[in-house]
């Protein structure tokens, strides 16, 4: 069993695949929030690609854990930046597609990010989308001025500008904020 969003501009477009869906067996929600589908389908890709790194790097748990809430935090802030409702990033489209792909070896972009984690070659590998997203993110938010250093963190690992570590030091060593003072 599945569940997945139908986003388009023209809710009865939305319904009539809505419909088609739920006949092989698959919860679909119709959607209207098209700016979070947007967002929420491009930036889980690069938030993988992280989390892919944090385990490959042997971080553990926790350490994955902390990276996809504060990656959740990050989308939140673009979302908003480009008007998407607050609920469509909470839904299937934003949180529980991040979820998904962050944690699954089966993702194109977890598992890019798990070989970058390990030091293993990258050439070769499927297509991960959240690679060419990733420096495009980063320039988006330096541009609109969000903070998005898990985001900065990848795009310099991607291009080579610093390491694994060195981008967890840095993440790490970020001045303390309270939870709602992000």
């Amino acid at each position: 069993p599945t569940a997945v969003v139908v986003a388009a501009r023209d809710e009865a477009l939305a319904a009539d695949l809505d419909a088609d869906q739920v006949v092989v067996r698959i919860a679909a929600q119709i959607f209207g929030g098209k700016a979070g589908g947007e967002i929420g389908g491009a930036l889980k890709n690069v938030f993988a690609i992280a989390a892919g790194a944090v385990t490959g790097a042997g971080l553990g748990a926790s350490a994955q854990a902390a990276m996809v809430t504060r990656g959740f935090v990050e989308l939140r802030r673009i979302g908003a930046a480009f008007g998407a409702r607050p609920e469509t990033l909470m839904g299937l489209s934003g949180l529980g597609d991040l979820l998904l792909t962050c944690s699954s070896t089966q993702s194109r972009n977890f598992a890019y990010g798990l070989a970058l984690g390990q030091g293993k070659p990258l050439a070769g590998l499927p297509l991960a989308e959240g690679v060419p997203t990733a420096a495009i993110a980063a320039r988006i938010a330096t541009e609109r001025n969000i903070d998005a250093p898990i985001i900065a963190a990848v795009a310099a690992i991607l291009d080579g500008t610093i390491t694994v570590r060195q981008a967890v030091t840095a993440l790490m060593t970020r001045p303390l904020k309270t939870e709602t003072n992000d």
